[in-house]
């Protein structure tokens, strides 16, 4: 058993160099030591930061910049590392979004979400009665998507600087020669352990005879064998050959339906990204087959006519005011929200002025809205995901939000190949009105088609102030992805707060069904019984999200903050 010294460190100043360039950064001795790491909450850094859900990925991403890559190389390199060291999330067998701002100003928007297999259909999870079998989409090899993360790597690549063979080897230096635990993440394996024993048709390094504890190392040889592949041959090391064999035979042995052919097909896409305004600042969030960025849009846009700063931090009236821009929103979600390539999504008029006046013209200051009166406007996605902000010393800035949907996908391992897949098929509208699992209710705008992308919240976002970066902000957390990412630049654009305060306040949460408000149990006590005076259902709850954010100062130094929620952590120099 190797030791791990875990500390938490909550501010640091970190100028200092890392040593010269070698074949490997990972190891005793090296950079990156896999054995002995610490995790940083909070950090002020003269050039470049790395936010993510793992210190040992923060730590590869921000040496890899110091090696020369700019945040683009480094955040291929975070998410191959996440992808070892964060099973339940990081992830090849998934998906997601990036979001970037080169220096020059350019957007760009990355889509390598999921996709549904040739082979799937609209009633795929229906019984013989027409009733939800939400088992299926949830559970075993039938819930996973087509993986894209790895093509979205190399899409990623067309803005990157370092060869891929090396952004790809710190990942395979700690899969092949392991990594030790931390407790939280012992206790999150033996969680699990009976889920991934019946939903995998082989033995994989996630299960052992007694449980994992503190301190202990895990070893992924197949996956390390499976990055090699990527490593040597390209994206088609993942959607051809071997890794494509293993995938497809484990389908076979557990009644999936991805094939050969739907890996092959597989591509990343681009995707315009949304920008709007919102007091004075420019923000800038993920389109559609993402409802996030949309979201944010409404929310924001609709509160913006009143003086939130005036109301006060998480004050009955300015929660009150937010919890009912969040209530319309998700009513819009349900009904005009899915796949740009298979629904026509009305992003102009949904983020409009003129809509979302409408929208907020029945709002009511002194008691709550319900729901069932609330319908979307009329107009002629465990919260296992994670997320990663990334700042270089040119100024580009790099969001992602990757998932495996429920905390371990599918709780299904490819056999020979080492990684956990997806349960995204969850995520579209398995029936029109039945909730997928975490209570969002959708229509035909998101039922399963052929090829098709299943309907996101994920949420990537960044701000500018006077046209230069200002905030990289994202986060996991299911449904609560887009309120989340909300009330943290509420928080710093209204309340003027840090980005490490404006992130570890306590959160709220409304989605329009089911028709209650969720809260943090550490949600201002006086608040929540104001709201309840008013006719709100409140539900306590534990941790909402794991927020990772990155802020530029005026001294033009970044200030980077991980979530207080998990073993997230900062690094950069």
């Amino acid at each position: 058993m190797k030791k791990l010294l875990l500390t938490i460190c909550y501010f640091s100043y970190f100028v200092g160099a890392y040593g010269q360039s070698t074949l490997s950064i990972v190891g005793p001795g090296k950079e990156v030591n896999p054995y002995l790491y610490t995790v940083q909450k909070r950090g002020e850094f003269k050039q470049a930061a790395v936010s993510s859900a793992h210190p040992l990925a923060s730590m590869v991403g921000a040496v890899v910049m110091k090696k020369g890559g700019n945040a683009f190389d480094a955040a291929i390199a975070t998410q191959l590392v996440l992808a070892v060291v964060y099973p339940n999330a990081g992830n090849i067998g998934g998906g997601g979004f990036l979001l970037g701002r080169k220096v020059n100003g350019e957007l760009i928007g990355i889509d390598y979400r999921e996709a549904a297999p040739a082979s799937a259909s609209r009633d795929m999870y229906l019984d013989k009665n027409g009733n939800a079998k939400l088992n299926l989409s949830q559970n075993g090899h039938l819930a996973s998507g087509i993986p894209g993360t790895v093509a979205g790597l190399f899409t990623t690549m067309n803005y990157a600087k370092l060869p891929f063979s090396q952004l790809i080897q710190p990942a395979i230096d700690i899969a092949a020669n392991g990594y030790v635990l931390t407790e939280k993440e012992a206790a999150s394996l033996n969680s699990v352990k009976d889920a991934i024993v019946k939903n995998s048709t082989q033995a994989n390094a996630f299960v052992k005879s007694t449980r994992w504890k503190v301190g202990d190392t895990l070893v992924q040889k197949e996956l390390a064998a499976t990055l090699q592949r990527i490593q040597q041959e390209g994206q088609k090391g993942f959607y051809e050959g071997k890794t494509a064999e293993l995938i497809v035979a484990e389908m076979k042995r557990g009644n999936g339906i991805v094939s050969m052919d739907d890996l092959k097909n597989y591509q990343a896409k681009m995707r315009a990204p949304i920008s709007f305004n919102y007091r004075g600042h420019q923000v800038i969030s993920f389109a559609p087959p993402s409802s996030g960025g949309i979201l944010l849009a409404q929310m924001l846009k609709m509160i913006e006519k009143y003086p939130v700063s005036k109301y006060g931090f998480q004050t009955r009236k300015s929660v009150q005011l937010m919890i009912e821009a969040e209530r319309r929103a998700y009513a819009d979600r349900a009904e005009f929200m899915g796949d740009p390539d298979f629904f026509k999504v009305p992003i102009k008029t949904l983020i409009s002025d003129d809509y979302l006046a409408k929208r907020m013209s029945d709002y009511d200051s002194d008691k709550a809205g319900i729901s069932s009166n609330i319908k979307a406007g009329v107009i002629k996605e465990s919260e296992e995901t994670t997320h990663l902000s990334i700042v270089d010393a040119e100024g580009n800035m790099v969001a992602v939000t990757t998932t495996l949907n429920n905390s371990y996908g599918c709780r299904t391992v490819v056999g020979g190949a080492g990684f956990l897949l997806n349960n995204e098929m969850d995520d579209f509208s398995v029936k029109p009105g039945v909730p997928n699992m975490y209570g969002a209710v959708g229509g035909e705008a998101n039922a399963i088609q052929p090829g098709k992308r299943m309907l996101s919240s994920m949420t990537p976002t960044l701000v500018l102030k006077d046209n230069k970066p200002f905030v990289v902000i994202g986060t996991p957390g299911g449904t609560t992805i887009p309120t989340s990412v909300y009330q943290a630049i509420v928080n710093m654009i209204d309340f003027n707060m840090g980005v490490g305060d404006a992130i570890d306040k306590p959160k709220f949460h409304h989605q329009w069904l089911p028709d209650e408000v969720m809260v943090e149990n550490d949600f201002d006590a006086t608040t929540k019984d104001q709201l309840q005076k008013m006719g709100y259902k409140i539900s306590m709850r534990g941790a909402i999200g794991r927020t990772e954010g990155i802020k530029f100062l005026p001294n033009k130094r970044r200030e980077a903050a991980a979530d207080k929620r998990g073993d997230d952590s900062v690094a950069g120099f």
